[in-house]
């Protein structure tokens, strides 16, 4: 490195950050993407003559009515596999379970059992309450149950599927690591890595064909198509785009106009899928496995490129990285405010307005969802200084590390 600081390694910090803000950036998309689509639910109308969208047009219901919790699941498990896959194809180590659960606890848990509590409490004034419903969500077990799973806090099944993921990795990790150290060559231990990944995601797969196919399980038998025996193949499209980013290392980069061709071509099949998704249809069955793949394509088109890409500029920008950066409280907090805004009368009738709600929606939850990221999930971030890089305690007031 030069004494400038414009080395190599600079440049790789460098890009490396970069990468970081687009990813954000695709997260605030993503986040507003679900605040429209839970506002979209709430204004169609079901009836005896069949469902209503809250817009005239076929193709923009589609866009409206796209899915991207997978998304989510695939970044979330890509940048969480990463230094496994690292350990395993290139060697090294890997922070100890402990820690890596300690970390994701004090991300997730004060700002979801504030929520959860906060909610329930408003909907339950009187004791004794659903007590069922609180402690399925306190445990992460709600999306085990077909009554409850919607309850609360509706957006928030998913997250029992990320603990859920959390749990495995911390046990399919180390677990790989052993496996491919024994291994000379190169090629075998990506060979191992990209075999698991694959395996977790044709399971999932398989589980839902036979559901849907060999049973006739409904489409809305949620415990069936919700849970992580069904889901996980979007965590494992993550960790497999995470084995496949070290296993090339900075090889086979894309230049700047397949990548963005590749950009392109990724969210239009997603939104083909949600064009075409009805039960009857088996881009309905395989939906979330197919879309993961094709988010999996599209965030390697960003990461794994050489050169400058023009538009990438749009996702590094300050209200798209911002939207990124409260993105976890955004999620916590949209449905409970949509909903007691409409109980409130704040919103207009359905259906004809719904953009008007998604206005008023997204005016009230962004700024709650900033101040909830700075009063509650900043300040329980600082936990992380609790434990050093081994997992073990700090005592500050000692000046050492204790176990």
């Amino acid at each position: 490195m030069t004494a400038t600081g414009t080395g190599p390694r600079s440049e790789e910090s460098t890009a490396a950050r970069s990468k970081a803000k687009e990813l954000q950036g695709f997260r605030g998309i993503a986040a507003l993407s679900t605040v429209v689509f839970h506002v979209w639910q709430q204004y169609h109308v079901y009836d005896a003559a069949g469902s209503h969208s809250p817009v005239d047009s076929p193709y923009l219901a589609s866009l409206l009515s796209l899915e991207v919790i997978d998304f989510f699941f695939v970044v979330s498990a890509y940048l969480l596999t990463l230094s496994y896959a690292r350990a395993a194809i290139d060697g090294g180590s890997t922070r100890p379970g402990r820690l890596f659960l300690f970390r994701r606890a004090v991300r997730i848990v004060p700002l979801y059992f504030l929520a959860v509590l906060v909610v329930w409490s408003t909907r339950n004034p009187q004791l004794a309450g659903n007590w069922q419903d609180l402690l399925e969500h306190l445990t992460f077990t709600h999306v085990f149950d077909r009554a409850q799973i919607f309850y609360t806090l509706g957006p928030a099944w998913s997250l029992s599927l990320e603990v859920a993921f959390y749990l495995a990795l911390v046990a399919l990790g180390p677990l790989a690591v052993r496996a491919c150290r024994p291994l000379r060559h190169r090629g075998a231990r990506v060979a191992v890595c990209a075999g698991g990944c694959l395996l977790l995601f044709v399971l999932p797969v398989v589980w839902v064909a036979v559901a849907r196919y060999g049973y006739g399980v409904p489409h809305t038998d949620w415990t069936v198509y919700f849970g992580p025996q069904a889901r996980f193949g979007g965590f494992a499209a993550g960790m497999g785009l995470a084995v496949l980013t070290v296993a090339l290392g900075g090889r086979g980069r894309l230049r700047p106009v397949p990548a963005t061709a590749l950009a392109v071509l990724a969210p239009a099949g997603v939104y083909w899928l949600s064009w075409d998704s009805r039960p009857e249809n088996a881009t309905f069955t395989f939906y979330h496995p197919l879309a993961s793949l094709l988010w999996v394509v599209l965030l390697f088109a960003v990461l794994h490129v050489t050169g400058t890409v023009r538009w990438h500029a749009l996702l590094r920008a300050r209200w798209l990285t911002h939207l990124g950066l409260v993105s976890y409280s955004l999620f916590i907090w949209h449905e409970p405010v949509m909903l007691q805004l409409f109980r409130w009368g704040l919103l207009p009738g359905r259906p004809d307005g719904f953009w008007w709600a998604v206005a008023i929606v997204l005016l009230v939850a962004v700024p709650f969802a900033t101040a909830s990221y700075w009063v509650v999930e900043y300040p329980s971030s600082l936990l992380y200084r609790l434990r050093d890089g081994s997992g073990r305690r700090r005592d500050f007031y000692a000046g050492a590390v204790t176990r």
